[in-house]
């Protein structure tokens, strides 16, 4: 129970949990930040303090070595001071000195948004008008959060990444099994029934029959060798597709029944392509048996084959009941089937063996109550 409940809320609660981790961590950065900047402008308020005692002084009145001190203990925060008779000095500025009017004020609006700015008065007496920004420390404080979320999501995209591809590793793995196993419990009864063909043969009774078994006992072993190729490097031969799917259809032509009417359309003559002859049969058959279903075993498959300046493209049209847009954005999943007794596994199949095995493409085109366009691409080299 505790597995099926992580495997269906898993991610959902490892994603929450990752962004709650996340908040209360740039909250925590936050709160430091503020305190951090407290402390400033208390350090601030005490040198704006000593500088009013220095500026209240007589000329000739020796310094105390604890103001001396308080001026030169912060060699870090910028600083503007505008004396009441409209002069100013600048501490701890590494910018280009403003020279007029204009960028004394612009300055000292920056510096008034960063901090309030400190009235220096001695005996009620406005002596000056401390403007300061913010030190370096507390910029790259300031800037830190936003590098957090940056590295968060560097990781955190790499972590999804690794799982997608794990996930994938899975599939192939469990694809290959599959197919290997159902290519072994083919091979049993294939052996079994070629014997009984044979003894069917040497009675010569009923040629016609043997025949047509031998037709689909040939059948079998064609099937028997795809599933035993999943897994393996699929072997691409120059193979004219013209023909190769001429054979396809005359063969499905015969086995789909009079309900069913095939009609191929091309300007080529012929298109040698690289091709796994056997693994194209078994993709177009899935596609136009695929197209038969939704036509309720009756109506017309139309396959159009033609050229583009990469792709040779196969489209398989069925006169069918369509497919909703949101359907035909899982219908290559493993598993997805609008059949009660499906299994889900022949589009995905389909799409496997287009795009892994041969670099090419599969995808719906133009679908509507009308019927559905099949789209296969397979390039030229």
């Amino acid at each position: 129970m505790f597995k099926s409940f992580f495997n269906a809320y898993g991610k959902l609660l490892l994603t929450g949990a990752s962004l709650l981790f996340l908040g209360l961590l740039l909250w925590k950065t936050h709160h430091f930040f503020l305190q951090f900047k407290e402390v400033e402008q208390q350090r601030m308020a005490v040198w704006a303090a000593a500088q009013s005692q220095f500026l209240a002084a007589e000329p000739n009145t020796p310094m105390g070595d604890l103001i001396l001190q308080i001026f030169q203990s912060n060699k870090n925060t910028p600083m503007l001071l505008v004396q009441s008779d409209g002069s100013y000095t600048f501490n701890n500025y590494d910018g280009p000195t403003p020279h007029d009017a204009k960028e004394i004020e612009a300055l000292k609006n920056k510096y008034e948004a960063e901090n309030p700015p400190i009235q220096i008065s001695e005996g009620g007496s406005l002596l000056a008008t401390l403007y300061y920004g913010e030190s370096e420390n507390l910029k790259k404080l300031k800037y830190y959060p936003y590098g957090l979320v940056a590295i968060f999501c560097l990781f955190g995209g790499l972590f999804y990444l690794l799982l997608q591809l794990s996930n994938s590793a899975h599939k192939n793995i469990l694809w290959a099994s599959m197919a290997k196993e159902t290519a072994h419990q083919i091979a049993t009864p294939l052996s079994a029934l070629l014997a009984w063909n044979e003894l069917l043969k040497q009675q010569k009774k009923n040629t016609e029959i043997s025949g047509q078994i031998d037709k689909d006992l040939e059948r079998l072993s064609v099937i028997s060798n795809r599933f035993s190729t999943i897994g393996n490097p699929a072997v691409l031969e120059p193979t004219d597709l013209i023909a190769a799917t001429r054979e396809a259809l005359s063969y499905l032509n015969i086995r789909m029944g009079t309900s069913v009417q095939f009609e191929l359309q091309t300007l080529l003559e012929q298109q040698i392509i690289p091709l796994n002859k056997s693994l194209y049969f078994w993709c177009l058959e899935n596609l136009i048996k695929n197209g038969i279903d939704a036509m309720k075993g009756a109506g017309t498959i139309q396959v159009i084959i033609s050229k583009t300046l990469k792709y040779v493209q196969i489209s398989v049209n069925d006169s069918g009941h369509g497919i909703s847009k949101k359907a035909q954005k899982s219908i290559f999943n493993a598993g997805v089937s609008s059949k009660k007794s499906g299994w889900g596994m022949g589009l995905s199949l389909a799409k496997r063996i287009v795009e892994s095995y041969h670099g090419g493409k599969l995808y719906v085109g133009q679908s509507s109550e009308k019927g559905t366009e099949m789209i296969l691409q397979l390039p030229l080299n």
